[in-house]
């Protein structure tokens, strides 16, 4: 069994005509019904694969959305682009000190989208309880390794407890399900994948395994060192027993694997195995830009036309001009790839 590909080939461009209302599509035929929302570039970990050990210069606070510009642009997303799917990111969201109450308004919207967020855990178990009532539906968990000191070598910090009591919160508030992010250590990470698996199966979580991507802030990724999702799926092979799921991917990232009858496993092969042909997504930064890619190399203001006066209309065309745009693939397989300037934590997850 392999990981199986969702690739380009069959991804044609469309007549040309920019539509004004429905769905927010592509030249592809792709809709975007996913927004990914980073509240902040700010983060209290500093992992290996993302930033440098002593940080970034974090946006200044004037240049970052306030709470009311934020909750004008989810509410253009839903009811004006067709957006079901909201995700709140960073940087670390659980900084973001109106993050309950940016929940609280997407959970007043209409039609109601669904409201995630993707957390390092830091601080969730006092929290958990608080963003559930606010409205938040289901979450995800960076953890890359329950290996204390793989976890403090990857992290540069000693916060695994923490990190575990913010799942057992946010498994007790019901967020389910409670799904945790891992993105493996070039060195220890296929043993970390096999203790994350039977970690998850025990504790009811479901484990969704990252191929490491060109993100970091130091643009030192290197394709040779990072594991790959086949080299992922057979080693979890030689100690579990894995069937393909028979539910229908759609646009879901994750391949998905049953595990011994227990719960499943997701393998996300972003790089070796792009999925971009079934793209739902389109992401918005702290600072108010659009990005219709995770790679994307340009981004659309909308922060600038907020601040000056624009109306919704003005903004949702804008949007959907920046999604038209969009690009068959991120292109990291591509020989004239380049890596975004942004890094990861100031794009949002």
């Amino acid at each position: 069994m392999t990981i199986t590909e969702l690739g380009l080939p069959s991804l044609k461009p469309l007549t040309p005509g920019m539509p004004t209302d429905g769905p927010l599509v592509d030249t592809f035929g792709r809709a975007a019904t996913d927004l990914r929302v980073s509240l902040t570039d700010r983060c209290n970990l500093r992992c290996t694969y993302c930033m440098p050990a002593e940080g970034l210069d974090w946006l200044p606070q004037e240049q970052l959305l306030r709470p009311e510009e934020l909750t004008r642009l989810l509410r253009i997303a839903v009811t004006r682009l067709g957006i079901t799917s909201v995700r709140f990111t960073g940087g670390e969201p659980l900084v973001a000190k109106h993050l309950e109450d940016v929940v609280a308004a997407t959970a007043t919207l209409r039609p109601r989208p669904e409201i995630t967020l993707t957390t390092n855990g830091i601080g969730l178990d006092k929290r958990a309880a608080k963003l559930k009532r606010a409205g938040l539906d289901r979450i995800n968990v960076s953890l890359d390794t329950v290996d204390a000191a793989h976890f403090a070598h990857i992290t540069r910090r000693d916060r695994l407890a923490d990190v575990l009591a913010g799942l057992r919160a946010a498994k007790d508030a019901g967020l389910s399900p409670v799904k945790v992010n891992a993105v493996l250590d070039p060195e220890t990470g296929l043993n970390d994948a096999v203790e994350l698996l039977q970690f998850c199966l025990e504790h009811g979580y479901q484990l969704r395994i990252i191929e490491q991507m060109p993100l970091d802030a130091g643009h030192q990724w290197q394709r040779g060192r990072a594991i790959s999702a086949d080299d992922v799926l057979a080693t979890l092979q030689q100690h579990f027993t894995l069937t393909p799921d028979p539910a229908p991917r759609g646009s879901a990232p994750a391949e998905l694997w049953q595990v011994d009858g227990r719960g499943t496993v997701g393998i996300i092969a972003s790089v070796s195995h792009n999925f971009c042909a079934a793209c739902d997504r389109t992401r918005l930064t702290a600072d108010g830009q659009i990005r219709n890619c995770l790679f994307a190399t340009e981004e659309t203001d909308l922060r600038r036309l907020l601040r000056s006066g624009a109306d919704d209309a003005a903004l949702e065309q804008a949007w959907r001009t920046a999604m038209w745009a969009k690009a068959a693939g991120h292109g990291i397989n591509d020989p004239d790839f380049v890596q975004p300037v942004r890094p990861m934590s100031a794009i949002g997850g």
